[in-house]
């Protein structure tokens, strides 16, 4: 069966120059998006009998964009101003300068890593005197405690968000040709909302490990998975697919 119509489990890019409307306008396809999760805010209550106090803190860890909001949102709640002094440790160029929407960057000092936690881990180990907060979700790939239990840094995990699965009782009926996912909650989030899923001629597209193992832990089949060698990215393993099944 040929693709004419994707779901995107995640929300809409934000730029015109995103690779999915490149796709679509490419292969002459509809794609859709929608968030299967997201993510809400734990409490200043809740974050205190964690035993967080975030003044004992002088660097901190930032693997996502979310973990920088709901950082300062978190001091802001507790009424606590952060310093000038404090450092920060960003996973990515793309947290780095998402941290701008708080902080100015010439006064601050920012590290940043390439992309991935273990390229972060590398600098990090150049400051084991601070004292280190990882702000996170309430579901943390256990590679992160792993990798800073090894350096034997002064570290503490903040639980300052969580995923929630969102609501998708509108697409009860609406049937794609494929869907996308990104994490296992999004595999989580589908079965919550329709338990009785089932595949049949759905393709199923996944980004990632852990997501191809949560998809076929459910019995269901992976027809297009990233990345690979020859397909990084998801739009480009979506367009080597298309391009081949639709030409049948």
């Amino acid at each position: 069966m040929k693709v004419k119509t994707i779901l995107v489990s995640q929300p809409a890019p934000k730029t015109e120059t995103s690779p999915y409307f490149d796709l679509a306008e490419k292969q002459k396809v509809k794609i859709d998006f929608r968030p299967f999760i997201h993510v809400e805010g734990i409490d200043g209550k809740e974050v205190r009998s964690q035993k967080i106090d975030l003044k004992n803190y002088t660097a901190i860890i930032l693997t996502s964009r979310n973990a920088v909001d709901h950082y300062f949102r978190i001091a802001e709640e507790m009424r606590f101003t952060v310093p000038d002094s404090m450092k920060y440790f960003c996973q990515s160029e793309a947290v780095a300068y998402y941290l701008q929407k708080y902080v100015v960057y010439r006064k601050r000092k920012v590290y940043v890593g390439s992309r991935t936690f273990p390229d972060l881990i590398k600098l990090i180990k150049k400051h084991k005197g601070e004292k280190f907060l990882l702000p996170s979700s309430d579901k943390l790939k256990p590679l992160i405690p792993e990798e800073l239990d090894k350096l034997g840094i002064d570290w503490k995990r903040a639980n300052l968000y969580k995923t929630v699965v969102s609501s998708l009782s509108d697409l009860e009926n609406v049937v794609y040709d494929v869907l996308v996912f990104f994490s296992p909650s999004g595999i989580d989030s589908l079965f919550e909302n329709f338990p009785e899923f089932k595949q049949n001629n759905t393709r199923i597209a996944v980004f990632g490990n852990s997501t191809i193992k949560a998809v076929e832990d459910r019995g269901l089949r992976v027809d297009i998975a990233a990345p690979t060698p020859n397909t990084p990215s998801m739009t480009m393993a979506l367009d080597k697919y298309i391009k081949e099944n639709n030409k049948k």
